[in-house]
């Protein structure tokens, strides 16, 4: 009898932004498969006998290469258990949720899809960053900062279409994603935010203009994983942040 796989969105870091399904289908895992951004409170939540196996993707390698992931996930439900795919933020957000579901689905292994917080809204939020807000943004966009090759994505689209922006793995290719987006149009002197691990207690920021942030991010020793905002809703975060007021900044266990 055949398993079944759930591609569960761990959140962006902070494990009490779970849903409610991904620590129910967490509580009856057999196997969890989880990534390197999940939160390791998280995997507490599986049973004591579960197995509990690293996938997690690094700068310059990963412990798992894509294709094994794949097939991990469809041995072990062939095998009739209960797995568990966590994935950092939300699987179908640049988080190859799509290339795991599609291995499942030719192979005729049932899945489900639980859909997580991605760090796209949440790292926004987390530094007081609405990515809409009347009069300032009617639209954004996520785009990815690198390619598969470890190229810069081509930006130009993206840059000129909408009032916000939001691009995920900016941080190796900062300086590079910056100047191309000045070179698409947008202005300089407009206000870019980079945030690094989001919603976690390890969450440091730098908020400067598109221009100056690869300088100010370096001072302040940003790396990876981080998130890049760019846009006038960047200049609410003054006003806006709240992060630590009414919860302890160190808080990245689950409430008891």
């Amino acid at each position: 009898m055949s398993g079944i796989v759930y591609l569960v969105g761990a959140g962006p870091g902070d494990p009490g932004l779970l849903t409610l399904r991904g620590a129910e289908v967490l509580r009856r895992a057999d196997v969890v498969v989880y990534d390197r951004l999940a939160p390791s409170a998280l995997l507490d939540l599986a049973p004591a006998r579960a197995e509990r196996i690293d996938a997690g993707k690094r700068p310059g390698g990963a412990t798992l290469p894509q294709d094994s992931i794949n097939r991990l996930l469809v041995d072990r439900a062939r095998r009739g258990r209960t797995v568990v795919r966590l994935k950092g933020g939300d699987p179908f957000v640049f988080g190859r949720g799509g290339e795991e579901a599609l291995a499942c689905s030719k192979a005729g292994i049932p899945f489900e899809v639980v859909p997580g917080v991605s760090s796209a809204i949440a790292a926004p939020a987390y530094l007081g960053i609405p990515v809409t807000h009347r009069g300032l943004s009617s639209s954004f966009a996520v785009v990815t900062g690198t390619l598969a090759s470890g190229a810069v994505a081509d930006l130009e689209r993206a840059a000129t279409s909408v009032e916000t922006l939001v691009i995920l793995m900016a941080a190796g290719k900062l300086r590079a994603i910056c100047e191309r987006l000045v070179e698409a149009g947008r202005d300089p002197s407009e206000p870019a935010a980079l945030v690094h691990w989001a919603t976690t207690s390890k969450q440091r920021s730098a908020v400067s203009t598109l221009e100056d942030l690869p300088r100010a991010a370096s001072e302040a020793g940003l790396g990876a994983p981080a998130t890049l905002v760019v846009g006038p809703v960047v200049s609410l975060a003054g006003d806006l942040f709240w992060f630590g007021a009414g919860r302890e900044a160190g808080e990245d266990e689950l409430p008891a």
